[in-house]
Formats: C-alpha cells, sequence, structure tokens
C-alpha cells in the first residue's frame, strides 16, 4: 500500500502511562497558584503523532506551570500502539472516529466503542479545561491549519498563540460533535476556548517542528509557563501575518462514487465562481463564488457522510 514517505519516528510513550490522575497517559501538573487550566491533547488520531512528539518533548524539558495547571494527555494510545509503517492509515483510530463523538448525546449515550469508551475517561479533563489545544496532523501535504471551530474567541485565541499563517472558521463536520467545539468551547458566553492546529501532512519532519512550536507559543499566549521558558525553545519564526478563512460549506460524500474533478491541493485558490469542484452520482459541487479556498481535500477517508473537503474564502 502506498502512502506519504514517513520522515518521522513515533515516540516511545510508554514512560508516560501511569501519571497522577489514575488515568493512563494524562498528567496533571498543578502551581498551586491561581491560573488557567490549560490542557494538551496528542494522538486524537493514532497515527498523528508529531503531537506525541511535541508532548514527549515537554516532558523531557519538565514544563512545568507558572501559575495554575496544565494537563498533558495521549488520547487514543490503542490505535496507536497498532501504528505500522506498511499501513500506517490503519491506526487513525480502532471502531469510529475519537473526534465525532464529543456530543452529550454520543458521550453519554447508550454507544459502544473503543474510541467511546476512551473519551468518556478523559472527558472529565477536557471539561475542567479554560483553555485547550489539540494537536492534529493532514492525511494530504498542506501547509498548517489552525481550526478555531466555530467559535470566534479561539479566532481570538489563535491571534494569541501567533501562529500558524492560516486560521480556519468552519461549519463543523455532520458525522459527529469535534472535541474543541465542546460545551463550554462553543459558548460564547464562556471564557474557555480550543483550538485545533492541523500541523502538516502526517509523517514530515515539518509537522513534528510545528508541533512542538504551537505547542510553546499556546503554553506562553495561556500564561501558563513563564515567557522568556518558551522563547527559549522556539524553532520556527512566526508568520508575518495571519489570514482567516471562513468555511461556508462542507462538501460531505453521500456515496462512494464521490470523486474529485481533479487532484486538488491543500488551501488551493480557485479563482473563478462555477468551477467543478467534484460529482457523486447526479450530484455536482461546484464553487460558489470567486477566489474559493479549497481546505483540506482527500479521498482518504471516502464513505457516505463524510466531509472530504470544506469550501471557504479569505476573510
Amino acid at each position: 500500500m502506498t502512502h506519504h514517505p514517513i520522515q518521522i519516528e513515533p515516540p516511545d510513550i510508554t514512560p508516560y502511562r501511569h501519571g497522577n490522575t489514575r488515568v493512563d497517559y494524562v498528567h496533571v501538573f498543578d502551581s498551586g497558584r491561581p491560573g488557567p487550566n490549560v490542557m494538551l491533547q496528542a494522538l486524537t488520531h493514532g497515527n498523528e503523532f508529531c503531537g506525541a512528539i511535541a508532548l514527549d518533548t515537554l516532558f523531557r524539558e519538565k514544563v512545568r506551570p507558572r501559575a495554575g495547571r496544565i494537563t498533558l494527555a495521549f488520547a487514543n494510545v490503542a490505535a496507536y500502539e497498532r501504528f505500522d509503517f506498511d499501513n500506517p492509515d490503519r491506526s487513525r483510530f480502532i471502531d469510529e472516529d475519537y473526534n465525532r463523538v464529543w456530543g452529550d448525546d454520543v458521550l453519554l449515550g447508550p454507544r459502544d466503542s473503543a474510541e467511546l469508551r476512551r473519551a468518556r475517561v478523559l472527558r472529565p479533563f477536557v471539561d475542567a479545561a479554560d483553555l485547550l489545544l489539540d494537536v492534529h496532523s493532514m492525511h494530504e501535504p498542506c501547509r498548517p491549519i489552525m481550526v478555531c471551530g466555530k467559535s470566534e474567541k479561539s479566532v481570538v485565541l489563535s491571534h494569541r498563540i501567533g501562529a500558524p499563517a492560516d486560521l480556519l472558521l468552519d461549519t463543523g463536520h455532520p458525522a459527529g460533535l469535534r472535541m474543541i467545539e465542546r460545551g463550554d468551547f462553543n459558548d460564547p458566553q464562556s471564557a474557555k476556548a480550543a483550538v485545533l492546529i492541523e500541523c502538516g501532512q502526517h509523517w514530515e519532519a515539518g509537522a513534528a517542528e510545528v508541533a512542538l512550536d504551537t505547542a510553546l507559543r499556546f503554553l506562553k499566549a495561556s500564561g501558563a509557563v513563564d515567557a522568556a521558558w518558551a522563547d527559549s525553545r522556539l524553532r520556527l519564526e512566526p508568520p508575518a501575518q495571519q489570514r482567516l478563512i471562513r468555511v461556508t460549506e462542507p462538501v460531505v460524500a453521500k456515496t462512494m462514487q464521490f470523486r474529485f474533478a481533479r487532484d486538488f491541493g491543500g488551501l488551493e485558490v480557485l479563482p473563478a465562481m462555477g468551477t467543478l469542484v467534484a460529482t457523486d452520482g447526479d450530484t455536482q459541487w461546484r464553487t460558489p463564488y470567486d477566489d474559493c479556498v479549497m481546505v483540506m481535500p482527500s479521498m482518504a477517508h471516502l464513505k457516505p457522510g463524510t466531509t472530504m473537503v470544506r469550501l471557504g474564502r479569505y476573510a
């Protein structure tokens, strides 16, 4: 099975299994002083291990909060443990996508899966977090994207972080609620905020660099660590400016006959309104306006109900 080159090594996270929370692979560091509860999560998907590299580095650097608490969590460890260099996409999840189960109707409902069991165990930590960074990567090559969910306050948090250059305000996924959209994170009246960083293609070396850079900038922006401590460990220059993409509609597969009109690059801008994007049986998807941005187009996880690409425009 062909796949993109794997340029980074999945780290050994077994030293972090037993933390101080009675939940495997979840650690909470408490300063004993008032401040935000800041959470960083890696391995939402088991084959997206750039975040695990970032958390491993933070552990090795002995990250500790100057105020409040820092929670470090490895999420879908069961999927990660079956990572196979010959078939790396197989370890995305065990039973279902861990990042589509965060609505109370699912999380507190009767369904069962490996991902739901893990999410239910991590829910108290997620719900307790004031600020949350969920570290991801992408199946296809693309420059980094900060996903702000549907929340304007997450855009504000992204500007405080200062990277990457492209920010995304989108419409969610029909297949289920993401963690960054859960509860107070999506409530405009709450001060809580969450963002999701897409660091680049899953296994390119640059993805690990972006993951650590974003984690450090997030900790600095939250006030959880001393700015000098974070700055001394940064290796990437921040972008000259950040631009916001507002998604207007998701392109969701109806059948297994969904096909893109051609190969599209991530964040490719299609200049002319009416350009054919994809077909799905008798359905045609065309750009609804000029300068339409193709956000994370991919055929990797085709099935009915899956978002294949989002259509957006720069604000």
